[in-house]
């Protein structure tokens, strides 16, 4: 008896697409999607920024890692992971054991231009040179991605619709 696929947990920068190839994928194979960010802001009843700025970023982590915990449990399909989730072990052996990962590969110059209009709902990039920022997040985080990531997939110059067709061409066959 075949078993059930991993869900599909897309990693990566912010700014890599992750949220909308998240949705996109999830439509096209019809299963359910979860947006781990998305989640905690709506469990917790605050903002990412506002979570950050009273509770710190390690106590985001560990409430992102049951975030996971619980989309996993009921049984989601296809999950949206915060830029850092792979800063936190506990995420990372998650990630590495219950899913097919796949990284959305960005350069810190496309994803600085993505976020742009939403750089103050994101904490991590905030500051007068994002661009700096996110290339000091990506020597500390790429290796981690690359750790759990059957996939990499560079999103620079594709539009979403190109980066859900390279994702479902990586999922291994069913």
């Amino acid at each position: 008896m075949a078993s059930e696929p991993r869900p599909i947990a897309l990693v990566g920068s912010m700014g890599a697409g992750k949220t909308t190839v998240a949705r996109a994928l999830g439509e096209r194979l019809g299963v359910s999607v979860a947006d781990l960010d998305a989640m905690l802001a709506a469990e917790a009843g605050r903002s990412i920024p506002e979570l950050f700025e009273t509770e710190g970023e390690s106590e985001f982590r560990r409430r992102e890692r049951r975030a996971m915990e619980a989309a996993l449990a009921a049984g989601v399909r296809v999950l949206a992971c915060g830029g850092g989730i792979v800063t936190d072990p506990g995420s990372r052996a998650l990630l590495a054991t219950r899913c097919h990962v796949i990284w959305l590969a960005v350069s810190p110059e496309v994803a600085a231009a993505r976020i742009r209009d939403q750089r103050a709902g994101r904490p991590l990039a905030a500051g007068p040179n994002p661009v700096a920022r996110l290339a000091a997040l990506a020597r500390e985080r790429d290796p981690l991605y690359a750790g759990v990531a059957a996939t990499r997939i560079e999103t620079d110059h594709r539009t979403p619709a190109e980066v859900l067709e390279a994702v479902l061409a990586a999922l291994p066959p069913a």
